[in-house]
């Protein structure tokens, strides 16, 4: 079958990945808006998390081809066996998210009543009181639910197990599924899904800037997918990127951090993921996620917003209704400042109800020096100086420093019923 994607053209799928797109667990998809509240800023923003899954699995696809063009496997079989790994990887890795945006997380259920039996072999145990997330229900929904039995009728060769090691890093493998040629393919595959430089990053910038009108996403990902390749490191393959392309990265960067400051912390969006969030925690909140992983299937933004249309929760009726909190302040700042907090103060001791965000954004992951990140290491290579020796990607390029910042919003709402008030006492206090 062929999707006619606006993005990238033509998708091409095959009889056995079809019948996953069909299931009703990938169907959910449908109604999981991909930027949540962001049509409330920008209009056109109404595509969904299916749709961009589908992108992701195609780049992915695109991605393998570029970085193994020339890699000499045992067989055509092995080829495809891992090039389809990857695909489903990529076409599964959202499929669990929750409803309108990452607030929905708080009213999940504990990690231990998803009963995720793949987490039996995990490096790290969860704590008995975690609550679950997006991401244990995606895994949950590729090893334990009719999606896995979709899976096994369709892909003999690939246990959903496998799948879910390229999502989740920490799941231990027992097996040499990924092993090539003496070489451990898991870390490649992985970070073509999941890293500084995934396809999942590819496809939502590109995406996203064109439902949204805007052009903060837009790169040059053919050029950058043309050079990304693999560098050997001890048994195990990293992601590698030509250094003909590193300017084109730096691109790829700036343009996911220009997206999260314009785009995806709009102060519409952040208001009604506020609002959302003080309903979630308000003491008479009837929504709940289910465990149940059939029964989540069903937990979709429209039945979100069919509950809350419902309720005569405060919070709730402000969504429904449209009479979101207004912006009365925004600060932009790269240092912490107690300026909104003193605002804060001064309203709320004038009686004004007050709602303080505060977004935060940072370039990069490898800002944060983990051990993590060290071992999933993406690196650079010259293949036109055979001389020049590969390094890792932060060493190459000089972005990361000089955007090490973490760039900080600073917003401050009001009722709109309180706006006119709100503004005069701070011009009066000048804060």
């Amino acid at each position: 079958m062929d999707v006619r994607d606006p993005i990238h053209g033509n998708i091409a799928l095959s009889d056995a990945e079809v019948a996953i797109l069909d299931s009703k667990a990938y169907q959910r998809l449908r109604q999981i808006k991909q930027l949540g509240f962001s049509e409330f800023s920008f209009p056109g923003a109404t595509h969904n998390r299916y749709l961009h899954s589908l992108g992701v699995c195609h780049l992915a696809g695109v991605a393998f081809d570029n970085i193994f063009a020339r890699f000499a496997f045992s067989s055509e079989a092995t080829r495809r066996r891992l090039r389809q790994s990857v695909r489903l990887a990529a076409m599964l890795h959202d499929i669990g998210h929750g409803p309108l945006s990452h607030a929905s997380e708080e009213v999940m259920p504990k990690l231990a009543d998803l009963k995720v039996d793949a987490y039996q072999k995990r490096a790290k145990q969860a704590r008995p009181d975690q609550q679950a997330d997006h991401e244990d229900y995606t895994i949950k929904f590729i090893t334990g639910s009719s999606l896995t039995e979709e899976l096994k009728r369709n892909f003999s060769d690939i246990e959903p197990y496998h799948i879910a090691c390229l999502i989740d890093k920490s799941l231990i493998l027992e097996d040499d599924f990924f092993i090539e040629g003496g070489f451990d393919f898991r870390t490649i595959l992985s970070q073509i899904v999941s890293s500084e430089m995934d396809v999942d990053r590819m496809d939502y910038l590109e995406r996203d800037a064109y439902f949204c009108g805007t052009n903060y996403g837009k790169v040059e990902l053919n050029w950058l997918l043309a050079n990304m390749t693999y560098h050997p490191r001890g048994k195990q393959l990293h992601l590698a990127l030509n250094r003909r392309a590193l300017y084109t990265f730096d691109d790829f960067l700036l343009a996911r951090h220009h997206m999260h400051l314009m785009v995806y912390f709009h102060h519409k969006s952040i208001i009604y993921e506020e609002l959302l969030y003080r309903y979630f925690t308000s003491a008479d909140c009837a929504f709940k996620v289910p465990s149940d992983i059939e029964e989540y299937i069903a937990c979709t933004d429209y039945a979100l917003w069919r509950h809350l249309s419902k309720v005569p929760n405060e919070w709730a009726r402000r969504m429904v209704e449209r009479k979101p909190f207004r912006m009365l302040f925004e600060m932009h700042s790269n240092n912490e400042t107690d300026r909104p907090t003193r605002i804060t103060a001064e309203l709320e001791k004038e009686g004004i109800p007050v709602i303080h965000s505060s977004s935060q954004a940072r370039l990069s992951k490898y800002h944060s020096g983990s051990e993590d990140d060290k071992a999933l290491q993406i690196y650079v290579v010259d293949k036109y100086d055979f001389k020049a020796q590969p390094y890792p990607i932060e060493e190459t390029t000089e972005i990361f420093h000089r955007y090490e910042d973490i760039r900080r919003i600073d917003r401050i709402y009001v009722p709109p019923e309180e706006y006119d008030r709100g503004e005069k006492i701070l011009i009066n206090k000048r804060i």
